[in-house]
């Protein structure tokens, strides 16, 4: 191992002793024990449901898409239109 190597498996150490010693490991903790219980406590959609609600997204994005080239264009044709005069 290289000394830059020892220098940051020390850093690391330290924090991890000086995040136990404030109590930040016990929150951490918590905190993911209490998103599992919510995280339970969600109703998710069912894979019918999921199917749909892609497919809505793809077609919506397609949409923006085809409008946002279409604009594109047309301004671009407007601006060729001005630099002609």
């Amino acid at each position: 191992m290289q000394i830059w190597q020892y220098i940051l498996l020390g850093v690391v150490v330290a924090v991890f002793f000086w995040a136990w010693q404030k109590g930040h490991l016990l929150r951490m903790g918590n905190y993911v024990d209490e998103t599992k219980v919510e995280l339970r406590k969600c109703t998710w959609p069912t894979r019918e449901e999921l199917k749909g609600s892609t497919v809505v997204v793809i077609i919506s994005a397609a949409l923006v898409a085809v409008f946002t080239v279409g604009v594109d264009f047309l301004i671009s044709l407007f601006v060729k239109m001005l630099n002609n005069f």
